[in-house]
């Protein structure tokens, strides 16, 4: 929420308070002026008789100003408690508000929000804070739960899958078990992988890695040497350009991540006659690895659900190297685990471009 500029809320108190110190005080002084001016200058100390007389209009003097002095005092005294009470909750009133959000949001109730009207200032500066990140966390726990639904689904497949070729397999003891053991041996494999995928999104999720001195360029040549029987096999030209990238991170992880980004580039191209450039390049405080690729042109509607765990376009389902959809998701978590951030660009004449930035290693000498 947009908001104004306004007054700070010790601004706020203070101003508050210091009026009605000036009140209270032109009231003393007013008393003062009535009472001290016809009276007499000498000292007096007045007793228990002295506060009786206050009250009679006939009496005057020292022996009526002392105690009328410290009847106001005391007036001023409890006025200024149960008018600064007043005050200060007028003033903290959207702590309430706050504090009843945060209960329900510890309740489990992440839609509601606190929307706090008026120009910004320390409360509500807070209250769109948690409104945000009330926000946020609702997104993460939709995803979560998105993910745990579709994990179970890919998860039940090859169980299942299993489970029918071995009833199939019961009821007909005369098949042929080379056949049945080979679908077996593919479907089993599909699981591992997909099992494999899970544990390495957990692991980049939980940043639970050691950090080390890594050179990107070299974990794209490496990824790119690797998956070029793939790229030959498919039509497609392999191309890696780059200067030395250097960061600090894990180099599995970031491996890993490379290899997929350039094996989603592979596969998701033109049946032939196709082509993936792969560079890194490296500027003040951070390096970017760019993998595009040639291909059919995508929505952008589309690109912006690819790093979503278990998002597959229709060509890739009946590829025969068609993954498990966690690709970019691991690639996302890995990005975000080593504190960078993830670009998917729609290329106009059709394909993806997909660029990594990292933040490089930190000079020596550097706080």
């Amino acid at each position: 929420m947009d908001r104004g500029p306004g007054l700070s809320v010790r601004l706020k108190l203070t101003l508050s308070y210091a009026g009605f110190l000036v009140v209270a005080g032109a009231l003393l002084l007013a008393a003062v002026w009535v009472f001290l001016l016809r009276g007499s200058n000498s000292l007096y100390v007045p007793d228990l008789s002295d506060f009786l007389r206050v009250f009679d209009p006939r009496s005057f003097g020292p022996a009526v100003f002392v105690p009328a002095a410290i009847l106001v005092l005391a007036f001023l005294l409890v006025f200024g408690l149960v008018g600064g009470w007043i005050l200060a909750g007028r003033m903290l009133a959207p702590l309430t508000r706050i504090a009843d959000a945060t209960r329900m949001a510890a309740d489990g109730t992440l839609s509601h929000r606190i929307r706090l009207p008026g120009r910004r200032d320390e409360f509500r500066e807070l209250a769109d804070s948690f409104d945000t990140m009330l926000a946020q966390l609702e997104a993460h726990v939709a995803e979560q739960q998105r993910f745990a639904a579709n994990a179970s689904h890919e998860l039940r497949t090859p169980l299942a899958i299993t489970r029918t070729l071995l009833d199939v397999a019961n009821d007909d003891p005369n098949r042929d078990t080379g056949e049945l053991l080979d679908r077996l041996r593919v479907v089993n494999g599909r699981a591992i992988e997909l099992t494999e995928a899970l544990l390495l999104l957990s692991r980049a999720d939980q940043r639970s890695f050691t950090r080390e001195h890594v050179d990107l360029s070299l974990l794209a040549e490496e990824a790119a040497e690797t998956l070029l029987p793939l790229a030959e096999k498919r039509g497609i030209t392999l191309d890696v350009s780059g200067s030395i990238t250097p960061l600090v991170g894990s180099q599995a992880l970031l491996l890993q991540m490379t290899t997929n980004l350039v094996h989603n580039a592979i596969v998701h191209n033109l049946p032939d006659g196709g082509a993936v450039s792969v560079a890194t390049t490296s500027s003040r405080g951070s390096v970017v690895l760019a993998v595009a690729n040639t291909g059919d042109r995508l929505a952008p509607e589309l690109v912006s659900t690819l790093t979503e765990p278990f998002q597959r376009g229709s060509e890739r389902i009946h590829s025969d190297q068609a993954g498990v959809g966690l690709g970019l998701a691991i690639v996302k978590s890995i990005v975000r685990a080593h504190d960078g951030h993830l670009t998917l660009t729609s290329r106009p004449t059709g394909g993806l471009t997909v660029a990594v930035h990292l933040p490089g290693p930190v000079p020596h000498g550097a706080v």
